[in-house]
């Protein structure tokens, strides 16, 4: 289904439940990332948490897949992160879900997006699930002081203009050969030249919350392929070090890659499937 939000723009819903014979568990609310929407490969991995007896909710961010916006086009990480917050806190009391304990899962940019608004609302979540976060960039591929203050000025100028090159990230993303070749039917993910400003706002999102990861206090899970090329594993290490909660936890996974519940051979996306929903019977107050 389609909401307005406050920004006047018509963002995509949907929802994956549990049979309506069974007492949910829990709610999982999903935040996905850059090259992805709610859609198409989620729609699996959210059938199985949704078979695991949690109810799964998830939106498309303003400008990427069905919702509205300049498609791949980021003016603010905030209000990313502020859309969320807005449409989560109205699902959040839908009759089916008010009062179930409450879990973010956020992959790759949309790990930065969980990040931020966990630390918005510290308060308002049962745990964090993180794949893959984009939360800091590493020392070598972060571009020098004057490059990004170049960076910086032409975005203000042509924030819009599709000018950041880039490689082929389908070869960095998915190691299963035969899920590479169906990434290219996710007609409606973004796909082309990242856009000036939303570089400009993904370098300042990734520099805020690398300042403040030491402020990440809920419950934690940070899953990780041990062979991504795309956010270094080495970063999710260091947010699992440097968060304040002191239940936290930390899974890599051997050659995995960037997308490992979606670009994985099958039985290791399983795999991954079971730690997320054990870590999420481990922390619901429900799970007998």
């Amino acid at each position: 289904w389609f909401e307005r939000n406050s920004k006047g723009l018509q963002i995509f819903c949907k929802s994956w439940l549990p049979k309506s014979d069974y007492q949910m568990k829990g709610i999982v609310y999903f935040c996905h990332g850059y090259g992805d929407t709610c859609t198409f490969f989620f729609e699996g991995i959210a059938r199985a948490i949704a078979g695991s007896g949690y109810g799964v909710y998830a939106v498309d961010h303003p400008g990427f897949g069905l919702s509205e916006g300049l498609h791949g086009y980021i003016s603010s990480f905030d209000d990313l992160v502020d859309n969320v917050i807005e449409r989560f806190n109205i699902i959040k009391e839908r009759p089916e879900a008010k009062g179930l304990p409450r879990f973010l899962l956020g992959q790759s940019m949309g790990g930065a997006v969980s990040i931020k608004a966990h630390l918005k609302q510290p308060t308002a979540w049962d745990g964090v699930v993180l794949i893959a976060p984009m939360c800091k960039i590493k020392d070598d591929m972060k571009p020098s002081p004057a490059c990004a203050t170049v960076l910086t000025l032409l975005s203000n100028v042509l924030p819009k203009a599709k000018l950041v090159p880039e490689k082929d990230l389908s070869e960095l993303m998915f190691r299963d050969p035969i899920k590479k070749k169906m990434a290219v039917y996710n007609v409606i993910s973004y796909s082309g030249r990242m856009r000036l400003k939303t570089a400009v706002e993904l370098l300042n999102a990734t520099q805020a919350i690398e300042s403040q990861v030491d402020k990440v206090s809920s419950p934690l899970l940070v899953l990780h392929g041990a062979e991504d090329k795309v956010t270094d594993p080495l970063i999710s290490k260091f947010l699992y070090e440097k968060a304040s909660c002191k239940d936290k936890t930390l899974k890599l996974y051997p050659e995995g890659y960037h997308c490992i519940l979606e670009g994985e051979p099958d039985e290791r996306i399983l795999t991954v499937l079971k730690d997320i929903v054990s870590w999420l019977d481990s922390h619901s107050p429900l799970v007998k």
